[in-house]
């Protein structure tokens, strides 16, 4: 096995040992440890199907648990191409409509990689487990086309939309590296609290016009 490849299985298993004495959780990493900023490997058999099936568990029990709607491997120490999302939607029915905030259900997705599949983009406050306590306003493709491969190695390739295209795009980002920070309208950052205060309006029009930013050309609420 490659050196690197040994590395991802040793990472792999201290997290299911970790799972495993604890609360069958991980710890997630925070921003500043270098594996959030480190290309991920392809997953390509580096540990058995019972343990990837264990770990994309492990995965979203830590998601669920943070709470949260999607989780990356480096985000709980992990350098392979591999997420998991899941979306229970948006309850207000404004918000859904204005967001294309429907249910996910739950994905687990290895060696995702994805593409603009529409021409528009919509700016909406996102958040990261992996940045606690802050949001900012990220502008993303109103559909995204995903490709990669499902648990049992079968192939995806499907068209999304809305706001799980958002998170399925901001997962896999962190597989190249990439936080939302990095993409974001940094004059929108904000606290939690300060969203839930000022921002909680199902569109980002009144965040860009009184925090002084750009909202996507054409973006219709």
């Amino acid at each position: 096995m490659h050196e690197a490849d040994a590395t991802i299985a040793a990472q792999i298993r201290a997290v299911l040992t970790a799972a495993e004495a604890g609360d069958g959780t991980a710890p997630i990493v925070e921003a500043g440890d270098p594996v959030l900023r480190c290309e991920t490997r392809p997953f390509d058999g580096q540990v058995d199907d019972a343990e990837l099936q264990q770990l994309a568990e492990v995965m979203r029990a830590t998601m669920l648990a943070a709470p949260g709607v999607g989780l990356a491997a480096p985000q709980v120490g992990i350098g392979v191409s591999m997420f998991v999302a899941e979306d229970p939607g948006a309850r207000d029915p404004e918000v859904a409509e204005v967001r294309q905030r429907e249910p996910m259900p739950l994905r687990v997705v290895l060696n995702a990689e994805y593409s603009r599949a529409s021409s528009d983009d919509v700016a909406f406050y996102e958040g990261c487990l992996s940045i606690p306590g802050y949001q900012a306003v990220v502008a993303r493709p109103r559909e995204i086309e995903l490709h990669g491969v499902d648990l049992d190695g079968g192939s995806i390739a499907e068209v999304i939309t809305g706001w799980s295209a958002r998170i399925v795009a901001h997962e896999t980002d962190h597989l190249s590296g990439i936080l939302f920070l990095d993409k974001a309208e940094m004059r929108s950052l904000a606290t939690n609290e300060s969203v839930a205060k000022f921002w909680h309006q199902p569109s980002t029009q009144k965040a860009a016009a009184e925090l002084g930013f750009s909202l996507p050309s054409g973006m219709v609420m």
